[in-house]
């Protein structure tokens, strides 16, 4: 006892008296610091300091402020944008015939296209002062993802105007003269843009972008001016084959001197009209079916005048910052719209097609196989809408939060791919026969679209999420950082000094609460609420805790070989992101008015989520270089080991419940997907009202062809009439049962050709 209070005092002296601590702590943790840290590359720095630290900073701290994320208001649509939704979104989507877009045309009707720029579809987000609609983030994904219910072509075509694209650049960082020439034309439809990033040696690392745009004199509109002298090659560029102005990403060089001491003045960008001499719009892409307009575009020696760059010549340089901001912007409306709209499209035609289609006399939707997948597609579903709308929420903040719109991009755009691979499953073979009445084909088709653009997700996942989050939203690390820079030492340690001890205070608060709350399974740790969803917003804090310990030890330990430890990192990114995911399904419960009908997707999402972060911690355990702190980790963070589980089937069969029954619910879950009495999802969704409407009067029939009053070998159809002909059914109820039945056989129909007509 005498010893331990002895050493005690030891580490109270030492870290008490400045100039101890200085020598024997600080000092010497300052140099391992600046030894160990990570070489980061200029365009991994303006990466870095680009955007915002918003909730994710919360769930990084170890000890999130759930009142925060309640404070945060609830997006909502306007007015304005909700009778933009009701007339012409709705018009536009009654215009739309997908599988002669897709299949015959490979491009959109040309009064589709007219439509597109005469109703402002092209300029959701340039100010109403310019001409355009200046509607919020959440109208602008709302609005892609009820157009993706019908076709992606179509949702493609408007996201990216209102995404990555000249709008968006001018709008944040054009100068009074480029708005005032081009956003009108933009809101007006008179110009189409697009925006050229991506080439064949740059895709994931933007940085390494070839293309080059050299300081010099040359002639613009017959006076010798100084300009740049531009060469490119891009591909996979969205609207590049239609584009009458371009945005181009580029390497500006100045070897001459003309503006500067600098030689190298980094990447920048620049708009230019399609129709400048040397612009040359190339050959067209064709990406897995889709009909969107997409390809490629060249410029050899193509000179330009200075005011060309966007933000005019106080613009070069500024490119890759304008772009890491833009692409979190993207990242946050657009794909997460796509991959929502996956979700409201799979279970409302999904829940329908389970209880239409029937096998061995029943449903298919009663067999505990089926209803496996369509809770995942229940689940996934709120999850995913959740996820839409605080993320788009958090954009119309006026924030850039990177690192949240990336997990909202890699792991909206996996869930999508899920729920359409489970919806793919339960439709059989429905799904795969291409045609008019099949609304799920061009859907899988697109998925791995969403997958690979914005930066590729394995990309995303293994350096993005963890690599920004870690430094970005750690209350301490980039600070340090900062400090590790600076050029005066004694400023620097002292400036560290400081930091070190806040950090090392912080490292063991979250590592003894961590332990303790795995200890009481979160008995103590506290909740915003009362009731069913208490105990979650417990667990995710003391996962919190857990995350924030165990970054602290793996960036101590690793230092800048973490950020080669690609699978190492990611699970802890994975981390991070579940507890992003199960934030925003808590954060709809509550602004919805906790709706005890979501209840069931509420606990399956949050349980799968604390599932995927227990697996996400097992993973980071057992491959952690050092077994010694491996063991120690692991008895912080799961003192009493690791219980998370998966949701139970019987929370599974409830989702199904709800799922399979017509009414408010449903319509509230799939209340984005559009229903097309002309097309398929119409065919189905009449099938699946007729069916219920008649469900006891078909219970009965099956009940009379069990017990021998009816043939039990007869289809459905006779079954029927031989209903008719015993009088066990009248005559108007027989009506409605064929009706019904023949409803079915259509719904569950296929597209057939005739030979040679392919």
């Amino acid at each position: 006892m005498s010893v331990f209070i002895l050493l005690l005092v030891l580490v109270i002296v030492i870290f008490a008296v400045k100039d101890i601590r200085l020598n024997l702590v600080s000092r010497p943790t300052f140099k391992m610091f600046k030894k160990v840290l990570p070489p980061l590359s200029q365009t991994e720095r303006e990466a870095m300091e680009a955007g915002d630290v918003w909730w994710d900073g919360e769930l990084f701290s170890g000890n999130p402020d759930w009142q925060v994320l309640h404070s945060y208001p609830k997006p909502e649509l306007s007015e304005k944008e909700r009778m933009f939704l009701d007339n012409e979104v709705e018009t536009l989507l009654s215009m739309l015939d997908d599988y002669h877009i897709v299949q015959k045309d490979k491009d959109l009707p040309a009064e589709v296209w007219d439509y597109l720029k005469n109703q402002g579809f092209f300029a959701l987000i340039i100010p109403e002062k310019f001409g355009g609609r200046q509607f919020s983030a959440i109208a602008n994904s709302t609005i892609v993802a009820k157009i993706a219910t019908k076709s992606l072509t179509a949702a493609v075509t408007v996201m990216v105007p209102n995404s990555l694209g000249p709008g968006e650049l001018l709008f944040h960082y054009g100068t009074q003269e480029q708005q005032e020439r081009w956003l009108p034309s933009l809101a007006k439809g008179d110009d189409v843009p697009c925006f050229a990033l991506t080439g064949p040696e740059a895709g994931s690392d933007a940085g390494s972008i070839p293309d080059s745009g050299v300081v010099c004199k040359g002639e613009f509109e017959g006076q010798e001016v100084i300009g740049l002298r531009l060469n490119w090659s891009k591909r996979y560029i969205t609207l590049a084959p239609v584009a009458t102005v371009l945005g181009l990403a580029f390497k500006m060089y100045d070897p001459d001197g003309l503006l500067g001491k600098h030689k190298e003045l980094g990447i920048t960008c620049a708009l230019i009209p399609t129709d400048h001499p040397g612009v040359e719009t190339g050959e067209r892409h064709y990406p897995l079916n889709m009909a969107f307009m997409n390809g490629t575009t060249y410029g050899k020696d193509v000179f330009i005048p200075l005011d060309w760059i966007i933000g005019g010549q106080q613009g070069a340089g500024r490119g890759w910052r304008m772009l890491v901001e833009c692409l979190s912007a993207g990242r946050g409306i657009s794909l997460p719209a796509l991959s929502s709209a996956t979700g409201h499209l799979c279970a409302r035609m999904t829940s329908a097609y389970a209880m239409v289609r029937q096998q061995f006399g029943v449903s298919i939707g009663q067999f505990e196989g089926v209803q496996e997948a369509l809770a995942r597609i229940g689940g996934l579903t709120y999850s995913l809408e959740s996820c839409r709308l605080m993320t788009a929420g958090a954009i119309d903040l006026k924030l850039s939060p990177s690192v949240v719109t990336a997990i909202a991009k890699y792991h909206m755009t996996e869930m999508g791919r899920t729920v359409m691979n489970d919806a793919m499953d339960i439709h059989s073979g429905k799904g795969i026969q291409v045609g008019p009445n099949n609304y799920l084909a061009h859907g899988y088709m697109g998925i791995p679209v969403s997958i690979t653009v914005e930066g590729a997700n394995i990309l995303t996942r293994n350096l993005m999420i963890f690599g920004q989050g870690a430094t970005r939203c750690h209350p301490f690390v980039l600070k340090e950082m900062e400090a590790a820079a600076m050029e005066d030492d004694d400023l620097a340690l002292k400036e560290f000094d400081s930091l070190l001890l806040q950090h090392i205070l912080f490292t063991a608060i979250n590592a003894s609460m961590a332990f303790i709350h795995g200890l009481t399974r979160s008995y103590f740790a506290k909740s915003p609420v009362c009731g069913a969803t208490a105990t979650y917003y417990k667990q995710l804090g003391r996962m919190s805790r857990g995350l924030a310990f165990s970054t602290d030890v793996a960036m101590l330990v690793l230092g800048g070989e973490l950020k080669r430890k690609e699978m190492i990192s990611a699970r802890l990114g994975d981390v991070l992101s579940h507890l992003y995911l199960a934030s925003c399904v808590l954060k709809r419960f509550e602004d919805e008015g906790r709706q005890q009908a979501d209840l069931p997707f509420v606990k399956y999402a949050i349980e799968l989520s604390l599932f995927e972060i227990g697996q996400a911690f097992d993973g980071f355990f057992k491959n952690f270089s050092n077994p010694v702190v491996n063991f120690i980790l692991k008895r912080i963070v799961f003192p009493l080991g690791n219980h998370y589980q998966r949701p139970s089937d019987e929370l599974a069969q409830e989702i199904c419940e709800h799922m399979t029954q017509p009414g408010v619910f449903r319509n509230r879950l799939t209340h984005l997907c559009y229903v097309d009495d002309k097309a398929g999802t119409g065919v189905m969704e009449n099938a699946f009202m007729a069916m219920h409407n008649t469900s006891a009067a078909f219970k009965r029939l099956k009940k009379w062809q069990r017990d021998g009053t009816l043939n039990r070998n007869h289809d459905i159809a006779t079954a029927i009439d031989s209903a008719l002909e015993k009088q066990l059914i009248t005559d108007e109820q027989g009506k409605k049962l064929h009706a019904a039945n023949n409803l079915r056989k259509q719904a569950i129909a296929v597209d057939n050709y005739q030979p040679g007509e392919l």
